[in-house]
This record gives C-alpha cells, structure tokens and sequence, in this order.
C-alpha cells in the first residue's frame, strides 16, 4: 500500500496510566515511527508514520489502547510523512 502518516489524539482517562509507553511499545512491534505526546487538554496525541496497515492497525489499537487507559473518543487526521525515524514519548 505505500508510506503514509496519521495524527490521532486521543481523549479519555490516557495520561498518568502508561499509555504513551504502551503506544510506542505496539508502534515499534509495528514498524512505525513517530511520537507519542501528552497534550496540555489531557489528551495524547500520537503520529504515526509507516506502511498504510500498519498504521492503520495502531489507529485500531489506539481506540481500546493498554487496559489501564480509558479511551473515550480519537480524532484521527492524515498528514504528509515527515520522514521520522524510530518512536519517541515526551
């Protein structure tokens, strides 16, 4: 299918419970670059770069996300690959 990005922020009870660790930990066993970020709001926003249905499948995963999460809604937007290379949290 070919390279593309995604930039999902997700909402719910997701900052405090290890769900930027347990993120980037699925986008690596993914191939995927990119990041994982606590926004101000309580959200977590995430980019995800790599083959389509790999990233796709770490949208799916971000809707449920680790058991201590408590995801409530995502937005999901497409965005140009920026070329990151590897996953980071911050």
């Amino acid at each position: 299918m070919g390279e593309m990005a995604k930039k999902i922020r997700v909402s719910g009870v997701v900052q405090g419970v290890g769900f930027r660790f347990y993120t980037q930990r699925e986008a690596e066993k993914l191939g995927l670059s990119g990041y994982a970020h606590n926004l101000p709001d309580g959200r977590v926003e995430v980019l995800a770069e790599g083959e389509a249905g790999q990233v796709q499948r770490l949208v799916d995963w971000l809707k449920v996300g680790p058991s201590s999460a408590l995801v409530e809604d995502i937005e999901v937007e497409e965005v140009a690959p920026g070329g990151h290379r590897g996953f980071e949290t911050g």
